[in-house]
């Protein structure tokens, strides 16, 4: 509701960001560091994001020739070639840790996976984060930030006697960013309908198996309109952060060769020979490799 001014009807992952959702600006964050294996955690108006990617345009953000009277594209590179994405219908009303639920049956031989609210960005070192993860042996993991709110926290008796005024991001006071890391055994701490960052992170810490990682740099949410439009500033300047991709050698090349010629059908307007491009999606990243990467 409070991003209305974007769009009446639309899911905010597919709040735009120049001409692309956020939700693809995500992906593309996780699929530069070597995560392309997907799956979206679907609810409200996941038939939009089913139909971005099902005729998803590679033109629309990569260079590319034009030839034979309009008929043949080459395209001078491709956004989601190396993507596999799987959409899982997960319910309009389902909170956080029962979408995660309904999609454990897509993670069967997953040791590692990493899930994400889908509505944030950020320029952090991915792989610097998974190491760590890994190398401390928990069960869970997540990113916490300083607010970036523009509150005052207020320090006062009982009485209504006022002691101090404090900016909140001067306080010594994190919350959690999401960018979650989770090892197969997540599950076994959580029950049906239970949020996920109530009882079960409960239970995970109860158990000393719950690690946050602190993260000074850049990191911003998708909550108000205001948000829309500073991640639009950001990205009309040339200088959005969250673009690693353009600063950084790729881990997995993805996007980054150049594309076979493809022939425009004159009928349908259709690319022939890209299926490639019609690959599932859903709401959470799965790693490549041992790890698997989520967007919830």
């Amino acid at each position: 509701m409070r991003l209305r001014e974007a769009g009446e009807d639309v899911p905010k992952p597919m709040v735009q960001i120049g001409h692309r959702p956020i939700l693809w600006h995500l992906m593309k964050y996780y699929a530069h560091y070597g995560h392309t294996d997907f799956i979206l955690c679907l609810g409200y108006r996941g038939d939009v994001i089913k139909k971005y990617f099902l005729n998803y345009e590679e033109t629309s953000s990569n260079d590319f020739v034009l030839s034979g009277g309009g008929r043949e594209i080459e395209l001078m590179n491709k956004d989601i070639s190396d993507w596999r994405i799987t959409f899982a219908d997960t319910g309009v009303n389902a909170n956080i840790g029962q979408r995660l639920m309904a999609v454990r049956k897509y993670l069967l031989g997953e040791d590692t996976f990493l899930a994400n609210y889908a509505d944030g960005l950020t320029d952090m070192h991915l792989p610097s984060v998974i190491e760590r993860f890994k190398s401390r042996g928990k069960i869970g993991n997540f990113v916490s930030i300083r607010p970036n709110l523009s509150f005052h926290a207020v320090c006062g008796l009982a009485d209504g006697q006022v002691r101090e005024i404090i900016p909140v991001r001067e306080m010594d006071l994190r919350i959690n960013h999401g960018y979650f890391m989770f090892r197969s055994e997540i599950f076994d701490y959580m029950r049906p309908g239970e949020e996920l960052v109530e009882t079960p992170f409960q239970r995970l810490i109860a158990a000393d198996q719950l690690l946050a990682y602190p993260y000074e740099g850049f990191t911003a949410s998708m909550d108000t309109f205001k948000d829309k439009q500073h991640f639009d500033e950001l990205y009309a300047k040339g200088s959005a952060p969250w673009e690693v991709w353009l600063r950084e050698p790729s881990a997995s090349n993805g996007g980054m060769h150049r594309a076979e010629p493809t022939v425009k059908d004159p009928t349908r307007v259709k690319y022939q020979g890209e299926k490639g491009f019609l690959a599932p999606l859903g709401s959470t990243a799965a790693e490549s490799a041992e790890t698997s990467a989520r967007l919830t």
